[in-house]
């Protein structure tokens, strides 16, 4: 190899990383988590600008990654909204997700097949997609889970939480529409109320 060669070589790697240190800094867009064996997340994200992203959990599990080895997400954010949608096409690749905030309001679109814990700061709202399909699969705020190995939520903020439903079938967000009136008409299983804001009744 010339020299010429190992220069262009280094430049096109160094190219590589700049654009994948840009590309981890933006607050905006579809993301995909890979796991990476020497870190503590997959993925981060701090900063100070609105948050507005889908993050895609592949299908597959890495060539080092261990088979019980979630894939772990940090988001921390100041005062501007963060959103977040999870999509995941199988179910069997489980995710931590972190979100630490200041006073943003955070709002959360789960796959509909999650299944584990929910940790959440003050009150929640959950949109109708997330009370028919979802709510008796979540373990709400929740001590000594610790041990747990699926599927795992932590947001804390001032500000407010909602979580709503990514479709697994459809691979889109939840049909506001259709859900709210599965649940105006009891198309759907009752949940506890003890974990529900029906403020969402009133959202468009």
């Amino acid at each position: 190899m010339t020299p010429s060669t190992v220069r262009n070589t280094r430049q096109s790697s160094s190219s590589s990383f700049e654009k994948l240190s840009a590309l981890r800094q933006e607050a905006k867009g579809t993301h995909k988590i890979h796991y990476k064996e020497s870190c503590d997340w997959d993925f981060v994200l701090e900063t100070t600008k609105a948050v507005d992203m889908s993050l895609v959990i592949p299908h597959y599990r890495a060539r080092h990654q261990p088979i019980d080895q979630r894939l772990r997400t940090f988001i921390g954010a100041e005062s501007s909204p963060v959103k977040l949608k999870i999509c995941r096409p199988v179910s069997r690749c489980k995710f931590i997700l972190e979100v630490q905030a200041t006073t943003s309001n955070v709002t959360i679109w789960l796959p509909s097949d999650f299944r584990g814990h929910i940790r959440h700061s003050g009150r929640a709202s959950f949109s109708p997609g997330f009370v028919n399909r979802m709510t008796e699969n979540v373990r709400f705020n929740e001590k000594n889970c610790e041990k747990w190995t699926g599927d795992e939520v932590l947001v804390h903020t001032q500000g407010t939480v909602t979580f709503r439903m990514w479709d697994v079938h459809t691979n889109a967000p939840e049909n506001v529409r259709v859900e709210r009136l599965k649940r105006l008409f009891s198309c759907s299983r009752k949940m506890s109320e003890r974990h529900i804001n029906w403020d969402f009744l009133l959202d468009d």
